[in-house]
């Protein structure tokens, strides 16, 4: 959700594996062996073709509305791969998306394991229109001289300075460092892990851009997230009624 107006900007896409046998299993649990197995490259390539299918249905459900973007989470194996960047083309030209549809967010991490990759695939992003998130951003490298060096879009400021105690923003020096650094550079901020109103309110007294987490909603299914955008006023900022994930 947008700070300054109230909308929705978008949504995270997450990954669940419903086993026949567990129920749901976290991604805790098996994305780590997807990543060492290299299964990470095909499910990765699914989620980017069905995040496109999702935001193309949204696109023509909610036309009234500003453009609803659906963020891709990259692990280091799949930005590395020769296959990406075709593979969010396809995506975008399948269902008939502008690039501003799709958002791509990686770690400082995974970007720092190969930086010369990482630059060329950053380039070609930036010159697709596909906008990049810097995921979990403090906990990192967080070198100030890549900042300069990769075109990024988004700092993303991970859940431990918002969540680390009680109601409000468990760390707001970083929080404000981080919103500092963000805007000398012409970047967007987005806090990650809102589950409070005191927590809402402080993000904006320190000039965060965008926020996401449990105080806006859990995590939903396809259908319950467009029962969400149907039903989201802009102006209320005490936040709308949790709808759970079944």
């Amino acid at each position: 959700m947008s700070l300054k107006t109230g909308d929705l900007c978008g949504f995270e896409a997450l990954i669940r594996w419903r086993h026949p046998q567990r129920g749901l299993v976290s991604p805790d649990d098996f994305i780590p062996v997807a990543e060492e197995s290299g299964a990470i490259l095909a499910i990765g390539a699914w989620v980017i073709e069905e995040a496109c299918r999702q935001a193309a249905i949204w696109r023509q459900a909610f036309r009234e509305r500003a453009p609803l973007a659906i963020s891709v989470n990259v692990s280091a194996k799949q930005f590395s791969s020769v296959d990406l960047l075709a593979q969010i083309k396809s995506g975008l030209t399948t269902f008939d998306l502008n690039a501003e549809h799709l958002h791509i967010e990686i770690t400082e991490s995974a970007i720092m394991r190969s930086p010369d990759v990482a630059t060329v695939t950053l380039t070609e992003l930036r010159r697709m229109g596909i906008e990049v998130h810097l995921d979990d951003f403090g906990t990192g490298y967080s070198s100030l001289s890549y900042l300069q060096c990769f075109p990024v879009d988004t700092l993303k400021i991970d859940r431990s300075f918002i969540s680390m105690s009680g109601s409000g923003v468990g760390n707001p020096e970083i929080v404000q460092m981080i919103t500092s650094l963000a805007r000398s550079l012409s970047l967007n901020t987005t806090a990650e892990g809102v589950e409070t109103q005191e927590q809402l309110d402080q993000l904006r007294s320190l000039n965060c851009a965008n926020v996401q987490g449990y105080f806006l909603s859990r995590p939903l299914s396809a259908a319950a997230a467009g029962a969400l955008i149907a039903g989201w006023r802009p102006n209320d900022y005490a936040g709308c009624p949790l709808i759970s994930l079944t």
